[in-house]
């Protein structure tokens, strides 16, 4: 039976940190540029690694966009909480 390598699964990007999600984002990305200079000097003999990177690469990059979506989501419902505070606040006070 062949050694299948499977994908990582978008959980354990979820389970990271956003600083070790940073990190693991630049550490693929360079992993992809050593990919294209090992293929571009002809020395990559395992061209299924850019595939792998390229997966890798979106899941941690779609994990860092539902933080950013989640924390605008808090702003925002968090200033509109405030907004209505304030409207009510002022109809008391006429």
């Amino acid at each position: 039976m062949f050694g299948i390598m499977t994908f990582p699964k978008i959980e354990d990007a979820r389970n990271l940190s956003n600083q070790e999600l940073e990190d693991s984002i630049l550490a693929v990305k360079r992993q992809l540029f050593e990919l294209r200079m090992q293929k571009a000097t002809r020395q990559l003999e395992k061209l299924h690694q850019f595939k792998h990177c390229r997966h890798q690469l979106a899941q941690l990059m779609t994990v860092e966009r539902e933080r950013q979506l989640a924390q605008t989501d808090d702003i925002k419902s968090g200033s509109a909480n405030d907004t209505q505070v304030n409207a009510d606040s002022q109809q008391l006070e006429e």
